[in-house]
């Protein structure tokens, strides 16, 4: 949705500009940059597309910061569990251990001034799928800066990208999902102007086997899903790339540990934990309206 002039040619672009990211960042794309990537891991540096470099070094950025609660090198590991296929599995342990030594950002190494990248060994892989949505909407809202719309705001996956303001000059208004709802649900109302806002939720993708409910929001350090008392987590960042990946790197650390690396990266973010409550970090300005959960607020 957009306002001002140009908003026809402002939507292709931005949608071609997001089609074209994803045929370079995933890893499932044939003869994608980062499936190229993959294929060479432990043998040679690649020259990749500069918009891949761009999207690998947020990742790395990120990784750093949380010591690796994200990681986008998680492919080894994400690939056993396969939660995008129609049916998911758990791996079993003893392949979970065998693959875990391959997963470490310290693996993947880049060097932007020739935007080259390799992984150091064999077995190594990078799965994008934790910063890609959040990195297209950098891509969309990079075309509206560079077109003459006053407001537009983009939607991919769990990423919300806005920029400018709304037709009646007014800050856009992003609804928060309630976890335990129907998809149209909402526990509140984030307000903003131009920023992005990515959301984890150990609700999207599950499977229950052997009686045990497993969700896809893995922890890099264990190769299971992570267990952090939290159901979902929300994170407002000017760029898109690194709400996206921070969403699942503070839903791995939990609110304690998630405190210094929002403040280090400039970010907020909102938690909803499993006794119903939601936890407000930062500068967010957050309108509650489900009266299933109460709200506390800390500042950074």
């Amino acid at each position: 949705r957009m306002a001002g002039g140009g908003t026809e040619e402002a939507a292709t672009a931005a949608s071609s500009s997001i089609t074209e990211l994803e045929n370079l960042i995933s890893w499932r794309v044939a003869d994608s940059d980062i499936e190229k990537l993959n294929s060479a891991a432990g043998t040679e540096w690649l020259e990749l597309d500069e918009r891949t470099i761009d999207v690998l070094e947020q990742a790395l950025s990120v990784s750093e910061a949380t010591g690796g609660a994200y990681d986008p090198t998680v492919l080894p590991i994400s690939s056993l569990w396969n939660f995008d296929s129609d049916e998911p599995t758990f791996p079993g342990d003893d392949k979970i251990q065998e693959f875990l030594p391959f997963v470490g950002y310290e693996f993947l190494r880049i060097n932007t001034e020739d935007n080259t990248a390799s992984l150091r060994n064999h077995g190594n892989g990078v799965d994008l799928g934790g910063i890609g949505k959040g990195a297209a909407c950098d891509t969309a809202l990079e075309v509206y800066r560079n077109s003459d719309i006053s407001g537009g705001i983009i939607a991919v996956g769990g990423s919300v990208g806005t920029y400018g303001n709304k037709p009646d000059g007014t800050d856009w208004r992003v609804s928060v999902r309630d976890p335990e709802g129907k998809l149209s649900d909402g526990v509140g109302v984030i307000s903003l102007e131009t920023g992005c806002i990515s959301t984890s939720g150990s609700y999207e993708k599950t499977f229950t086997e052997d009686g045990v409910t497993y969700h896809h929001l893995l922890d890099p350090k264990t190769g299971y899903p992570a267990e952090s008392g939290l159901v979902s987590v929300t994170v407002v960042h000017e760029s898109g790339a690194i709400s996206d990946a921070l969403a699942t790197a503070c839903f791995v650390l939990g609110i304690e540990d998630s405190l210094p690396v929002l403040k280090e990266l400039g970010a907020s973010a909102l938690f909803i934990d499993e006794e119903h409550h939601i936890t407000i970090a930062g500068d967010l300005d957050f309108e509650p309206i489900s009266t299933s959960y109460t709200v506390s607020r800390l500042s950074l």
